[in-house]
């Protein structure tokens, strides 16, 4: 695992599969913990997480909130063992909450042909462990970090997949409703309803941003609204 300095407060840990954020914020989480974790990665990522949270200067029972984007194993695989680490709360949609608990399963891709010959040349993941989902995210609500985090909806990929918002430092966590891919920012991929998806993707590059941090692929780290607006126009959107 890889840990990549996007800002002073915000770090890249780059997995094999993805990618999660660690967001440093004195007193931001519960009991005033600094850290937010954006995604988990797959399970077995926890030793890397904790190393990276050690390395810059925190204890792995400084993260306070753990936001999951949705609830594929590449996203929440961890999220079970870093909540044990010092009851971190940890927040998803609704929607996800109950694929996450274990409690229901989550709607398979709706694979294009492409698609699913890159799909099936992916190294298999293992299951993510249930976890309890402390609060149940809607569209609209703000997170206790970043000046006002925003949850936006941006159902497609999953029903409950979201992306976070920080109007005041103009950054976006997109989740996998976008990807920027060897410097090519589009759309995300293996959705359970692309029209949906695309849809919301076009809702993200409404969103003024400068800094775009992705699930899969390289973040943007300037003029990232343009790089998503370009991105719909290309698609002939």
């Amino acid at each position: 695992m890889e840990t990549v300095e996007l800002l002073p407060n915000l770090h890249m840990l780059r997995f094999p599969v993805g990618a999660a954020y660690l967001w440093s914020e004195p007193g931001t989480g519960p009991g005033d913990r600094a850290l937010t974790l954006i995604d988990t990665g797959a399970a077995g990522s926890g030793e890397g997480i904790a190393a990276a949270v050690r390395g810059l200067g925190h204890d792995p029972a400084d993260i306070g909130q753990v936001v999951l984007t949705h609830f594929h194993h590449d996203h929440t695989g961890s999220a079970a063992e870093i909540r044990a680490w010092g009851g971190a709360a940890v927040l998803a949609h609704r929607l996800e909450a109950p694929v996450i608990r274990g409690e229901a399963a989550g709607a398979p891709p709706v694979f294009a042909d492409w698609e699913r010959a890159i799909f099936d040349s992916l190294p298999p993941l293992p299951p993510a462990p249930p976890v309890e989902v402390d609060r149940e995210l809607e569209d609209g609500d703000t997170l206790g970090f970043g000046g006002g985090a925003e949850v936006v909806w941006v159902p497609g990929h999953t029903d409950g997949s979201i992306a976070i918002h920080l109007p005041g430092p103009r950054i976006l966590f997109t989740g996998d409703t976008a990807a920027n891919v060897e410097g090519h920012t589009m759309p995300g991929v293996f959705n359970s309803d692309p029209a949906r998806a695309l849809a919301s993707f076009h809702r993200l590059a409404a969103l003024d941003v400068d800094v775009a941090c992705f699930g899969h692929g390289d973040p943007i780290t300037g003029g990232a609204a343009a790089a998503l607006r370009g991105a719909v126009a290309g698609s002939g959107g």
